[in-house]
This record gives structure tokens, C-alpha cells and sequence, in this order.
């Protein structure tokens, strides 16, 4: 199947309108990270506390920042998490302890900080735990049931957690949702040492400073043995340009991506490194494709300039890439839309770097090859063509 036939463009004669392309992105990643957004890291490479807030009415980021502010949290990071109808935020601490006292503290820091109106001396039913609703109901002892009382509320006290979490979505509105779910004189009870906020802490997690930092230095090295092991291989598949031409198109392709994550200050977390990851393979596939059209035409065509040969080797192929990029974008594209916050920030990396990469394959790598053939022939005072293949090679060494 093909989109295009006997295409006839001249890429290379439009090489300055996609340099500056490249430079205006480039440039505006760069001076985001250095000055604006930085590079913004997730929890995994900064370390730090995540816990992750549901509210009964859509939030206010501005009023939970300032309830963090008074309550002393200055460097508390709030952003939305998952879809708006979840009314549900996300707040990164600063707390790095990686105890199990650290996951309370992270907890009650932000329930101090959002219980602005707790009435004196009533538990918050939205953030208690099964144990501390059965206590209370055990010392109250609502049903009279004497030596059956421990299991008896601990299985009451089950119920009522789990209706908020998994009917309610983790928030009650008022004590009456419980109504049909527990006996009134067990509702009567609670009402008299519980409250209901307009909140509950869902989840809690921390990353110590020590993974986050151990976490950074992998990633950083995995990205580049990856394009190590690149450059290595397509010296031993073609010559030393083409590795070098195909490298630096794939750190094109993620110094845009990660640009793009520091302009829109999404962070950087596991899931995008392992995106970054793939779409270097990507991008080194599309630009291997490209290629070895162009080493096969340098065979059948030794005649023709090679700015010629490398614009018919990517018109050849330019149906080819166009199917393949454009059905993997759309996946990737469908991912972004509907995958959810948990697969955000990694379709988010395969949309731009898919878009980046294809680009790169015709509009970086391929002129770098005719780039550095100008060059050399300017050196020698004459066109020096770049070898086909190593066979090529070892024969004019042989017949020397």
C-alpha cells in the first residue's frame, strides 16, 4: 500500500526552513530549563512525599495553596490529577524520610492544613481508619452486644471504610450516605465523635532522596548507552557518518521532547524516561530505513550527485514512513486522550517524540550526510562520495 507515488521533493533544498525549526524549539527547551521550568522532575528523581487528595466539590488550587502556605507547607507542589468530574488533586512534600512515620506525617500534614473548621473534638470520618471507627464504636458499644462486640464493630467498621472508598469514590458528603448501610444506632453513635469534611486523603507515597538520586543516574546513563549503542552499530552497518548523522538526530529528538515537558512543567518520571527510550528505538528505525534506501541508490546510481540520491532515497520512502508513523501516532494520540493520568506523561512523550522523530529521519540525519560530503570534498578540492557498504570498501582495498 501507498499514500504517495513517484513523489518528486526537494527536501534538501528547504534544509535551512528546517534548521531553523529545529533551532527555535531547541533553543526555547534549553532556556526553559535553564531559566523558567527547569527540568521537572517527578517524585521518583527528586524524592519527596506525594499524597493524593479527593474533594467533594471541584477544588480551588489557589485556596488549597494558601491553606498549605498558613499551615507551613511553603514548597508544597499542587497540581490536578486524573479527570476534572474526580475532583481530585495531587500534593508533593518535601518530606523524604522513608519510614512508615513519614507516611503519617505526610498525611496529617495536609489534613491539618485543609481542616480549617473541624468542629473540637471529633475524628474526621473522611480520613479515619478502619481501627480507629471501631474503637469508637466499641467504647459507645451502640448494639449491646457484649463478648461479640470486637468482631462484630471491626466488621461494622469495614463496611462504613468501604463505602467511602469504593461506592463514594473516598469522600462521604454528610453522615446520612451511610443511612442503609449501617444500623441507625450505629449511625447515632458515630455522629457524636465523627465529622464529615469535604475531603479524604486517598493515597500516600514517598521516594527517599538516596532512590531519587540512584533513579537519576540510571536513567540518564540508560539513555546514553542507548545512543552509544547506536552509533556502534551503524558504524559497523554502514560507516562512521551515518551513526553519528542518526545519534545526533535521536538527541534532537529528545532534547525537543524533554523541552517540550519543561515548557508545559510536566513532570519527568519513570514511565517518560522508558517513552524517551522508545522513541529513540523509533526514531533510529525510521532513520535506519532511510538509510539503507540511500545506500542501495549510492550502488545503482554512482553516476548522480548525492544531494540527488539522498533526496530520491527519502521521496522512496516517504510513503512507507507516512503509513508507519501515522498509524503508531494515532495509537499513541488515542493513549494521550483516553489513557488516563496514570499513562499521561508517557503518551505524551511517544505524541511529541513520534512527531519529532519522523521529522528528524528526513529533515536532521539525511542532511548531515550531504553536509559532511560538502565537507570533505571542500578539504580534498573535490566531491568525495560516501561508501556504499563495507563490502564496497573491502573490495577497492583489495584491488589496491
Amino acid at each position: 500500500m501507498e499514500f504517495f507515488k513517484n513523489t518528486n521533493i526537494d527536501f534538501l533544498g528547504k534544509k535551512w526552513y528546517f534548521l531553523s525549526f529545529s533551532l527555535v524549539f531547541s533553543v526555547a527547551g534549553i532556556l526553559s530549563m535553564l531559566f523558567w521550568h527547569h527540568i521537572p522532575l517527578g517524585i521518583d528523581f527528586r524524592g519527596g512525599t506525594l499524597v493524593y487528595v479527593k474533594f467533594a466539590q471541584p477544588p480551588n488550587p489557589d485556596n488549597i495553596r494558601k491553606a498549605m502556605d498558613h499551615a507551613g507547607l511553603h514548597n508544597a507542589r499542587i497540581q490536578r490529577y486524573g479527570p476534572p468530574s474526580n475532583n481530585e488533586m495531587l500534593v508533593a512534600l518535601d518530606i523524604q524520610e522513608t519510614t512508615e512515620q513519614a507516611l503519617d506525617k505526610g498525611k496529617n500534614q495536609i489534613i491539618q492544613a485543609l481542616e480549617t473548621n473541624a468542629p473540637a473534638g471529633k475524628q474526621d470520618l473522611n480520613n479515619s481508619s478502619v481501627q480507629s471507627i471501631k474503637d469508637d464504636l466499641l467504647s459507645r458499644d451502640p448494639l449491646h452486644l457484649g463478648t461479640d462486640a470486637d468482631t462484630r464493630y471491626g466488621q461494622i467498621a469495614q463496611e462504613v471504610v468501604d463505602y467511602r472508598d469504593k461506592v463514594r469514590g473516598g469522600v462521604l458528603n454528610s453522615l446520612d450516605d451511610l443511612r442503609g448501610t449501617v444500623q441507625p444506632a450505629v449511625l447515632t453513635a458515630l455522629g457524636q465523635d465523627f465529622f464529615v469534611s469535604h475531603f479524604g486523603v486517598r493515597n500516600v507515597e514517598i521516594v527517599g532522596p538516596q532512590v531519587g538520586a540512584q533513579l537519576r543516574k540510571q536513567a540518564l546513563l540508560a539513555t546514553l548507552y542507548s545512543l552509544a549503542g547506536m552509533l556502534v552499530y551503524l558504524w559497523f552497518r554502514f560507516e562512521l557518518i551515518y551513526g553519528v548523522a542518526a545519534v545526533v538526530a535521536c538527541f534532537h529528538d529528545t532534547l525537543i521532547t524533554v523541552g517540550a515537558f519543561s515548557l508545559t512543567n510536566k513532570e519527568i518520571t519513570l514511565t517518560v524516561i522508558a517513552a524517551i527510550l522508545t522513541l529513540v528505538g523509533y526514531s533510529m528505525n525510521d532513520t535506519i530505513v532511510v538509510f539503507d534506501r540511500i545506500r542501495e541508490n549510492l550502488k545503482i546510481l554512482r553516476r548522480e550527485k548525492l544531494p540527488d540520491i539522498v533526496n530520491r532515497s527519502i521521496n522512496q520512502t516517504l510513503s512507507r514512513t507516512i503509513l508507519t508513523s501515522g498509524l503508531t501516532f494515532l495509537t499513541v494520540l488515542s493513549l494521550f486522550l483516553f489513557g488516563g493520568e496514570v499513562l499521561h506523561g508517557f503518551s505524551f512523550a511517544l505524541v511529541i517524540g513520534i512527531l519529532i522523530g519522523t521529522y528528524s529521519s528526513i529533515a536532521v540525519a539525511a542532511p548531515m550526510l550531504v553536509a559532511y560530503q560538502e565537507w570533505r570534498g571542500g578539504q580534498r578540492g573535490r566531491p568525495m562520495p560516501i561508501a556504499a557498504d563495507a563490502s564496497r570498501r573491502e573490495k577497492v582495498k583489495v584491488k589496491a
